[in-house]
């Protein structure tokens, strides 16, 4: 499943603050008359999507190691350690993923003003030329191991 299409818990989110179905705002990237603002909230979308998927992903195995009707013979005490690793690591990356995404959305102007052009510009840096200053040329250095007068 392409991570467009997996289900994330700021979708709803996504669609109020843009005015559109998920679905409409994946096509505009793929036809390139999204917004940056929007192309950069469905980026971070995929990469909360995968994120959300890897927590799901080691929460059910846990749930399976420790359900009520497990073998007990088959708990590992460094396997839960190592699932505690990975969902620290899952759970931190989702949390980032949601911060920033909250950021992105903040800033952005309020729903209804104008949209902006979907092109960014940038200032060009202004380049100024100055002459080289005059360096002095090397006066000859006496020879290091040369002979000296005896």
């Amino acid at each position: 499943m392409s991570s467009s299409t997996k289900p994330t818990s700021q979708d709803t989110h996504l669609e109020e603050v843009f005015g559109a179905p998920l679905a409409r705002l994946y096509a505009a990237a793929a036809a390139g008359t999204a917004t940056p603002a929007e192309q950069r909230a469905l980026e971070l979308r995929s990469f909360l999507a995968l994120a959300e998927e890897q927590v799901a992903h080691v929460r059910d195995r846990v749930h399976q190691y420790t359900a009520p009707d497990a073998d007990m013979s088959t708990l590992s005490a460094s396997e839960l350690r190592l699932d505690s690793q990975w969902m620290d690591a899952a759970l931190s990356a989702r949390t980032q993923y949601v911060t920033a995404l909250d950021q992105l959305l903040r800033s952005m102007p309020p729903p209804g003003s104008p949209r902006p052009e979907s092109r960014v510009r940038f200032n060009q840096p202004k380049i100024t030329t100055r002459a080289a200053p005059r360096v002095p040329p090397l006066a000859a250095a006496p020879a290091a191991h040369g002979a000296r007068g005896h």
